[in-house]
């Protein structure tokens, strides 16, 4: 059963902000980590996350370059700004703080 994206979709920037915050990578790679993480129950529409990745790079909290691939594709790839990291951890303590209140609410 796989998680409702309606679930999911206000945190669509704090989830690749996460990633981010590891290492520079590519939409690709952050989509097979969030499939993997989520033992498959969660996908990230390509659209979606390119939409994302353009308006956090135009607010600042990412960048963008092209990869030297050898061979292959050349790919993009983000890294995450100062900025970034901040709007993150903001992110993640208003997430904890949703959670918190929520889980007294249903239960």
């Amino acid at each position: 059963m796989a998680i409702a994206s309606d679930n999911i979709r206000g945190q669509i920037d704090t989830i690749l902000l996460r990633f981010l915050k590891d290492h520079d990578t590519y939409g690709y790679e952050i989509n097979r980590s969030i499939e993997k993480l989520s033992d498959g129950e969660y996908r990230l529409s390509e659209a979606s996350m390119y939409s994302a990745f353009r308006r956090l790079e135009e607010e600042g909290y990412i960048r963008s370059y092209w990869g030297d691939e050898g061979s292959g594709a050349r790919r993009r790839y983000y890294s995450i700004t100062e900025q970034g990291i901040q709007k993150y951890e903001k992110n993640l303590e208003d997430w904890e703080l949703s959670c918190r209140i929520i889980e007294r609410l249903v239960r």
